[in-house]
């Protein structure tokens, strides 16, 4: 299975990105407009066109970051938001990553690396996030592929990749989700063991 920089590269540029929203995910503004803290350090992995990072940005969140492996889709943040600093938008592999980070936000990439990658992602999530930092965000919670991105899955595998690396805070079914989606999504807020 291809999922290389190249391939994203031509989903973005052709626009195959069934998965994007075109806008910030209900429930992630939702938990956004919670913060208080605008000095967190925040990590958005695998985050596309990232209307996530826009938000947080917009909304005085300056230490956002996003990594990606498409250069198409960091072109897409830094066009909408041209005052984005260049040097939060990296250009590479997750799992290569280094730093530390208070908040990482999962919108999607999670189901879009190559399933067998899944606890390899947890476990590099809690190397990546300060003592008591926390990974929240969104899951499918629905078959969806077997053979290309999006990569489907439920609570109870999930729970087994993350259980080892962090305390289950919440880990249920989303109540605000757009309406294409209602049923078929997971909201998770876990805390860094």
């Amino acid at each position: 299975m291809d999922l290389s920089e190249s391939f994203w590269n031509n989903r973005y540029i052709n626009h195959d990105i069934g998965w994007d929203l075109g806008q910030i995910s209900p429930p992630l503004k939702s938990y956004f407009n919670q913060l208080t803290n605008k000095n967190l350090n925040i990590l958005i992995p695998g985050g596309g066109n990232s209307y996530e990072a826009e938000y947080l940005f917009n909304n005085g969140f300056k230490n956002t970051s996003v990594i990606d492996l498409s250069g198409a889709a960091l072109k897409s943040i830094k066009n909408r938001v041209p005052q984005f600093p260049v040097s939060q938008l990296i250009h590479g592999n997750y799992f290569d990553l280094t730093g530390r980070y208070d908040l990482i936000i999962e919108q999607t990439f999670f189901c879009a690396i190559d399933p067998k990658l899944r606890s390899r992602y947890a476990q590099k999530a809690n190397a990546l996030l300060v003592s008591n930092g926390k990974l929240v965000g969104i899951l499918f919670d629905a078959p969806l592929n077997m053979d290309k991105p999006p990569f489907g899955g439920n609570r109870e595998e999930y729970l087994d990749y993350f259980s080892p690396y962090f305390k289950i805070d919440i880990f249920e079914a989303c109540h605000n989700s757009i309406e294409s989606r209602l049923g078929k999504e997971l909201f998770i807020k876990l805390i860094k063991r």
